[in-house]
């Protein structure tokens, strides 16, 4: 039988009667060229949003995921499930159980394809702050050294293909802690007169002289590395700087996957911990089909080396407080929650990213989850199991 979180996305995307395995089935790969998307943490929460989107297209995907998210955040946080749900949903998902940082493993993986590689999508990393601190030789060989394997299997082997880098807002240090920020009743805000604040923060802002994090810091590296394969060697590569990415194929645990871990915390009643500046710090939240459909635009007309904020801006965000009267009004009872007066080295206080950049680019791509919508859906994956 499927947990209810595997029910829920065989529903809502799987439907494998339509438009998904069998249209997969009616083109078998062996007898004519197709498509094919090379997509790294296939199995996490945007890789897997990718594969689908793809698959549900008539490409092939491969997916690269060898589920160290297991390692670095326990069992609960593992992709496991959402591996087994595709290769379940698509005949034309290849799942390749590969680490990222083995050059020869992930080679053969695009010789496997050759030519018929035309997108890259690499979305495996170490995503937590607290996690990088425990083990910087570890964060940083997977978060730069494992894209630079992935940039230079892609010249090599596929260089006409797009490549779509899944950066972070961390790249920018603690530097948006310098704002003008307000003190409301639920939430800080950035002063109206900034030029920041009618919709949120743009490419503008600088990434250097900043407390990065050791995980900001090994995504910087990554993020200056994929911008030197668009401009330097006039490769296809997009470079996407995330803020909360989120939806309900997230494996959300303690470390990483903020809105995830506070809906499983409301429902299941174990303790939610706040960490410093009230609980009012603010984030966007974009959802990870609002994202792929960002990902798809950009491959439809690449634009070599550029660099983007995307998140949910001021369409989809909220203060932690206020995502805790959500999940409150959603699941119908009060959280457990604890608040800590020291907050986490390199925190935001503030993040609403400025998409207007993509969308000057992009003018059709519109963001479409607010946050109400995300929690909702996360409720509905989540209510049976957690």
């Amino acid at each position: 039988m499927r947990s209810a979180c595997e029910e829920f996305w065989f529903r809502m995307v799987g439907r494998k009667s339509s438009g998904g395995g069998e249209l997969n089935k009616a083109k078998r790969w062996g007898g004519q060229a197709m498509q094919v998307a090379i997509v790294t943490g296939s199995a996490g929460l945007v890789g897997a949003e990718t594969a689908r989107f793809y698959l549900a297209q008539g490409w092939r995907v491969a997916g690269i995921d060898n589920d160290l998210r297991a390692w670095f955040f326990g069992a609960e946080a593992s992709t496991r499930w959402q591996r087994e749900r595709l290769e379940a949903d698509f005949e034309a998902y290849d799942h390749f159980d590969v680490d990222i940082r083995e050059r020869k493993a992930v080679e053969d993986v695009f010789l496997r394809y050759g030519s018929d590689v035309k997108l890259v999508v690499h979305t495996a990393a170490q995503p937590s702050h607290d996690w990088a601190a425990s083990d910087p030789e570890a964060d940083f060989t997977v978060n730069a050294n494992g894209t630079l394997m992935m940039l230079e299997a892609t010249r090599r082997h596929a260089p006409e293909a797009t490549f779509i880098f899944t950066s972070t807002n961390k790249v920018y240090g603690d530097t948006p802690n310098r704002l003008p920020l307000v003190e409301q009743e639920t939430r800080w805000e950035l002063d109206p007169s900034h030029p920041y604040a009618r919709h949120g923060i743009d490419e503008t802002m600088s990434i250097d002289q900043s407390k990065h994090s050791l995980f900001g810091a090994s995504k910087v590296a990554a993020d200056v590395l994929a911008q030197e394969y668009g401009r330097y060697f006039g490769m296809k590569v997009g470079i996407f700087r995330g803020g909360c990415l989120t939806g309900p194929g997230h494996s959300g645990t303690r470390l990483h996957g903020f809105l995830s871990y506070l809906m499983k915390c409301a429902i299941s009643g174990r303790e939610y911990v706040i960490y410093g500046y009230k609980g009012k710090q603010v984030r966007d939240n974009i959802h990870s089909h609002d994202l792929v459909r960002a990902f798809d635009a950009f491959h439809q007309a690449p634009r070599p080396g550029e660099v983007y904020n995307i998140g949910g801006s001021r369409f989809s965000n909220c203060s932690m407080k206020e995502a805790i009267g959500l999940c409150e009004q959603i699941v119908g009872k009060k959280m457990n929650v604890r608040y800590v007066e020291d907050n986490r080295i390199g925190d935001h206080i503030w993040w609403i990213s400025s998409v207007e950049k993509f969308k000057s680019h992009y003018p059709e791509w519109r963001l479409t989850y607010d946050v109400p919508r995300i929690l909702g859906e996360i409720y509905e994956a989540g209510r049976h199991t957690t």
